[in-house]
């Protein structure tokens, strides 16, 4: 992985600590409504940080700029981590969580992934539309 002051690596830092931001703020309005709303959430956000991490650290680790279909395999290949990633943990909590509210997990899940890359371009991450 690149050293942390690099800019490679800023990017998916700041979409990381987005994701974790929203997914609290999801989770502590959740709890409005119960604990297992809130837990639910959480579970729903986690996933996405942790999906989101993996990614990051395989797409963002040592690679060859000579080498772009290496990159390509990378991502390919961090997609199909993710999604197993994903489709495991929410096997898990459907199957272990009592009281699991699916809707509030998926949307925060949602939520967590769509929101970042629409605030980053603004926050300094990435380019701007």
């Amino acid at each position: 992985m690149k050293p942390l002051g690099s800019r490679q690596i800023q990017v998916p830092l700041r979409i990381l600590v987005l994701q974790a931001v929203l997914t609290l703020i999801l989770a502590l309005s959740g709890l409005a409504l119960s604990r297992e709303t809130a837990l639910s959430i959480l579970i729903g956000g986690g996933a996405c940080i942790l999906a989101t991490a993996l990614f990051a650290a395989t797409v963002f680790g040592p690679y060859q700029a000579g080498r772009p279909g290496a990159l390509l395999g990378r991502i390919v290949g961090a997609e199909i981590g993710k999604l197993i990633l994903l489709v495991g943990i929410f096997v898990f909590a459907i199957a272990k969580v009592k009281g699991l509210v699916v809707p509030a997990m998926l949307g925060a899940y949602f939520v967590a992934q769509v929101l970042p890359a629409m605030i980053a371009p603004y926050w300094g991450a990435g380019s701007k539309p």
